[in-house]
């Protein structure tokens, strides 16, 4: 039995560092082509020059559609948290009847596909006159984030003890003074890990936006993606690896003001 619990635990670290190298050697790869000398994507790189971030970061389009991007998605992650807290408390404190179908609307957008959810906000925002503008972005994606932040909440929700919210009361607070002083900071690695989730998938999505950019609106994903139908130069692995350094820099974020094993935790 020995043998087999030790081969068992062996097969799990490997199987775990397998898939650990499958998801970041292609961000390596991105990352090292970003640097090459030469015109064309190449890996290991040749030489190594900073020449392609330069000619990324003198184009104005892209930085406007990096602000575009970080504007979208910070909107959208405050949206997502003021939805999916209030959202949360209800499905978790309340006794109203349809609780669960409630719960069930809010974690709808991970089901259905985001291009559906993406050609649905056309119409429905072409109806009401607000089609391809930066409203109709932030609400689609507010719509898709949502569900990140609801789920995380409600994960740290379960494992709240609610005798300190009566001792609160016991003790002459009300409801909003037992909100920010007892709950909010009880559930802060959940929502953070939320608000972290929410800001990456708006930052990264593409399917969603497509159907509501125009030439002057287009978060950068999007730019990505009409630029690499018509070219594939090392310039574009400099700006996919800007990305990546943005949510490498999201996650040194969360772990400095919350810490990644509270987080962890939190969502046993």
């Amino acid at each position: 039995m020995r043998f087999l619990d030790r081969a068992a635990r062996a097969a799990v670290i490997i199987i775990a560092w397998l898939g650990l190298a499958f998801l970041t050697i292609p961000l390596a790869i991105i990352v090292g082509a970003s640097f090459t000398e030469t015109e064309f994507l190449q890996f290991p790189p040749s030489g190594f020059t900073l020449r392609w971030y330069a000619q990324f970061l003198e184009d104005f389009s892209y930085l406007t559609s990096i602000g575009t991007s970080v504007a979208i998605a910070s909107v959208a992650t405050v949206l997502s948290l003021l939805i999916g807290v209030l959202t949360a408390l209800v499905i978790s404190r309340s006794s109203i009847k349809g609780r669960r179908a409630l719960n069930a609307i809010f974690i709808a957008p991970l089901i259905l596909p985001t291009i559906v959810i993406g050609a649905a906000l056309l119409q429905y925002a072409n109806a009401l006159g607000f089609a391809r503008t930066f409203f109709a972005l932030a609400v689609g994606h507010t719509v898709i984030v949502v569900p990140y932040v609801l789920r995380t909440v409600l994960a740290s929700l379960e494992r709240f003890d609610q005798s300190l919210e009566e001792a609160s009361y016991d003790l002459g607070g009300n409801a909003v003074d037992t909100f920010f002083l007892i709950t909010l900071p009880i559930i802060k690695p959940g929502l953070v890990a939320g608000g972290l989730f929410a800001f990456i998938i708006s930052w990264i999505n593409v399917e969603l936006s497509i159907f509501n950019v125009t030439a002057e609106l287009q978060p950068i994903p999007v730019k990505l993606f009409n630029y690499v139908q018509y070219a594939v130069d090392p310039m574009l692995a400099a700006i996919s690896a800007a990305t990546i350094y943005v949510a490498i820099i999201a996650v040194l974020i969360l772990d400095w003001f919350v810490g990644l094993d509270r987080v962890a935790e939190s969502q046993k």
